[in-house]
């Protein structure tokens, strides 16, 4: 039988490498969007959301000189036209230690509860925002 780790859970049953062990797997499955999008194009960060009816939207950071939009605001963009009108909890995958303000209010635009995870490019989980 496999020992316990520090988080209670056994070797067996821990998450993929890049998965937070710490959420559940619709959370982490966020996570896991956030990371691919920023990698896909190497941006600053990666955000994903997930919308009412479950569908998952991911979009990454956009620097140009006339545009720019955080990855959170792009992923909430695009589930809104979409059709989304509610979310059920977001992720962003950033080098920073902090969540972006208009991401921020964008996600509370659609959900004054939805959790925000923060991870870092390695996937591991730095904090959650859910007021």
């Amino acid at each position: 039988m496999p020992e316990p780790t520090a988080s209670g859970t056994s070797a067996a049953s821990r998450a993929p490498v890049g998965v937070p062990a710490d959420l559940d797997a619709e959370d982490a499955k966020l996570v896991l969007l956030a990371r691919s999008a920023r990698a896909r194009v190497t941006a600053v960060e990666g955000a994903a959301v997930r919308d009412q009816d479950g569908r998952t939207y991911a979009a990454a950071s956009v620097s140009l000189p006339s545009l720019t939009v955080t990855a959170l605001q792009l992923a909430v963009a695009s589930a809104v036209a979409a059709g989304a009108t509610r979310l059920e909890a977001a992720a962003v995958v950033t080098e920073a230690s902090t969540l972006d303000g208009a991401g921020y209010s964008a996600v509370r635009d659609l959900s004054t509860d939805a959790p925000v995870h923060v991870a870092g490019p390695d996937g591991k989980l730095i904090g959650t925002v859910v007021e």
